[in-house]
């Protein structure tokens, strides 16, 4: 039975390329000096299990190239070799390119042959430099260094091996590539081809392997087979007699036999148990689990329109119907709790690949930088975290380009020579915020507006601080004097903007000359399902996320000051807060001319008082993107259908607040 390894392929390109992280991460730390004695041998795993998934899964190239950087490692973690700046910057080298090599598998293209060899030149020449050190560095020596040895293997896969992506067969021929091999199948003597599952492996081996290889490198074969296999090796004296049978051709009589006369020192212990497959995780396709997250967003509308039509019912004459609602409520908040949190990813899986992104700018900018990364555990959606690598990629690169000073500029200013740069993040109000920080010489104000001035991004002076901040994320802009490979095109900021704006973000910018730039991204947790207040203008009925609403009062006259102009405020005990009457806001007629509900809300830290006509109530709702599905409109973050079937608007607090001139700090 042949089996179509293509299916895995995804699988292991998406393990390989997490391996090269651990990879990267563990080279960081050997570098700054805080690694520590698993360190290397995590960098090492990873080398391994990626040579060792390439070979399995028909990329004999990929594993070729990474078996000589593992032979390096290898030397490392055994203590025959430092980590000096010339073998950091060569492993660096030959990450980099295994990383071309799979993303190009990946794309379906052509590897990077000259990148290969130039990497493969790189650790060979590092290797040879050892070849008189206490490890020889020659790569698995496997026919000529050492004699041959008669090996006795006894490989009883577990039933499910097949399901796992592995096939005996491949095992048996990278075997034999060491060197002789001969053996026997044994089949079960209750097995009945009839109640067979194709997909169920109940056959075993008995091997014998002539190799003058290791046993660590026929143990090897089985790395990605361990946890689904019993596996022993026993080293055998030469002469011992060899038997080989044609099992599956007699099938009873070979499983009478399986304990084949061996006389080995260390017999072979028999009925072997196959241990259980390791459950701890698995791998499922983020399509699949989109698809799941759709199909709950339709039970919670369908639980939403069941509530609404079992509010006209007499309570008492219909108590096991409100009763069992109540409980298909209670088991959809689970389930959509359950559902969202298996696209939860922590935002550390991005921050993880910014260390090696600033060590390379800052040393190709000749700067000195401390990276800082802070709050890595926080949980964010899987689209949205790949969705703001990119956004995030061009902020770092911009505060190390343009913020951050040189080290003679820091030393003239009285500064550290070391600049620091700070990546963190953190939940708040429902949202998640992440900050990039630096220590450096913030904004320019008045090269800002020149240039801007200069290039026709503006025509008239700014009329505060905060427009003129906001200019550097105009199309076009930017202060660079020469555009090079890091910056200069001015396209970095606005793209960074509008990717934040299409996620439902906001992007803030606060500077001090001289003492460096924070700026804040706020994105929502999620964009499937959001816990909202509905409110009522006239006949329309809105949706307020409640992580919004701090509370709601029906204002007496004396709580509503009059003022000229357009302007309103309510005042809330003892505090002034700016009202907006939201028929007015979006021009609704019908509105109530009473002092109608307010609803205090807070967005960004600021807090302001919508104006309607009734609360409704509180109920989850599936959001739905407006722009998508008609375009965006100011104030609106986006869509839902109602229990009775009604479309209803999910208001953009942010937005709002933003608008509001007299909105307090809260």
């Amino acid at each position: 039975m042949s089996i179509d390894l293509s299916r895995f392929h995804a699988g292991f390109f998406e393990e390989s390329l997490e391996g090269l992280a651990v990879m990267e991460t563990g080279l960081l730390a050997l570098e700054n000096g805080s690694a520590d004695e698993e360190t290397l041998h995590a960098i090492f795993r990873a080398a391994h299990s990626i040579k060792g998934g390439a070979g399995s899964f028909g990329f004999a190239r990929i594993s070729q190239a990474t078996h000589h950087l593992e032979t390096l490692l290898d030397e490392l973690r055994s203590g025959h070799r430092r980590a000096d700046a010339e073998v950091l910057k060569v492993l660096y080298l030959a990450l980099d390119g295994v990383r071309a090599m799979i993303t190009a598998a990946q794309a379906g293209g052509a590897l990077p042959e000259t990148r290969v060899q130039a990497f493969e030149a790189a650790l060979k020449a590092v290797l040879d430099q050892g070849a008189s050190g206490p490890v020889a560095s020659t790569p698995a020596p496997l026919a000529s260094a050492s004699p041959s040895r008669l090996w006795h293997l006894q490989f009883a896969p577990s039933p499910a091996l097949l399901s796992t992506g592995n096939e005996p067969l491949l095992l048996m021929q990278a075997l034999a590539e060491l060197g002789t091999l001969e053996g026997e199948v044994q089949v079960p003597a209750d097995l009945h081809l009839a109640e067979l599952s194709p997909d169920d492996c109940r056959l075993s081996w008995q091997l014998r392997l002539t190799t003058a290889a290791t046993e660590a490198d026929i143990r090897e074969i089985f790395a990605w087979v361990e946890d689904c296999c019993l596996l022993t090796l026993t080293p055998m004296p030469a002469s011992t007699p060899l038997t080989v049978s044609t099992a599956m051709g007699e099938p009873e009589a070979v499983a009478v036999t399986a304990a084949v006369a061996v006389t080995g020192p260390a017999p072979v212990p028999e009925a072997a148990v196959p241990p259980a497959l390791p459950t701890a995780s698995i791998r499922v396709g983020v399509d699949k689990v989109d698809a799941l997250i759709n199909l709950v967003g339709e039970l919670v509308i369908t639980q939403a329109m069941l509530q609404q039509a079992s509010s006209v019912l007499d309570p008492a004459t219909f108590e096991r119907l409100h009763a069992g609602l109540a409980q298909l409520e209670r088991n959809t908040r689970s389930l959509q709790a359950s559902v969202l949190a298996v696209r939860m990813l922590p935002v550390g899986t991005v921050f993880s690949r910014f260390p090696r992104l600033v060590r390379d700018l800052a040393d190709k900018l000749g700067k000195k930088v401390r990276l800082v990364l802070d709050g890595e555990s926080t949980e964010l959606d899987k689209g949205m975290i790949e969705r703001i690598t990119d956004p995030l990629t061009h902020l770092l690169r911009n505060a190390l380009d343009h913020g951050l000073e040189t080290p003679a500029e820091r030393r003239a200013a009285g500064k550290n020579e070391e600049g620091r740069l700070r990546l963190s993040a953190r939940h708040a109000s429902g949202a998640i915020v992440l900050e990039i920080e630096d220590d450096g010489r913030g904004l320019n104000r008045e090269r800002i507006v020149a240039r801007a001035l200069e290039r026709g991004v503006i025509s008239q002076l700014p009329a505060t601080d905060n427009e003129i901040d906001q200019l550097i994320f105009e199309p076009g802009f930017s202060t660079a004097e020469a555009v090079t490979d890091v910056s200069g095109r001015g396209v970095g900021m606005d793209v960074v903007r509008k990717n934040v704006l299409a996620l439902g973000g906001r992007i803030d910018l606060g500077t001090t000359p001289g003492q460096g730039t924070r700026i804040t991204v706020r994105l929502p947790l999620t964009l499937a399902i959001l816990d909202g207040m509905s409110i009522a203008v006239g006949d329309e009925v809105f949706i307020v996320p409640i992580s919004s609403v701090l509370e709601s009062l029906q204002p007496t006259p004396e709580q509503l000051p009059p003022l000229s102009g357009a302007q309103r405020l309510v005042k809330v005990r003892e505090r002034y807060l700016p009202l907006m009457r939201l028929s007015e806001r979006f021009g609704l007629p019908g509105g109530s001319d009473g002092p109608g509900i307010a609803v205090v809300v807070e967005a960004d830290g600021r807090r302001l008082a919508l104006m309607v006509d009734a609360l409704v109530g509180q109920q989850q709702v599936v959001i739905k993107s407006l722009e998508q599905n008609y375009q965006t409109v100011p104030g609106i973050a986006g869509a839902t259908i109602l229990g009775d079937g009604r479309v209803a608007l999910i208001l953009d607090v942010a937005q709002l607040a933003s608008e509001s001139a007299l909105a307090v700090a809260a």
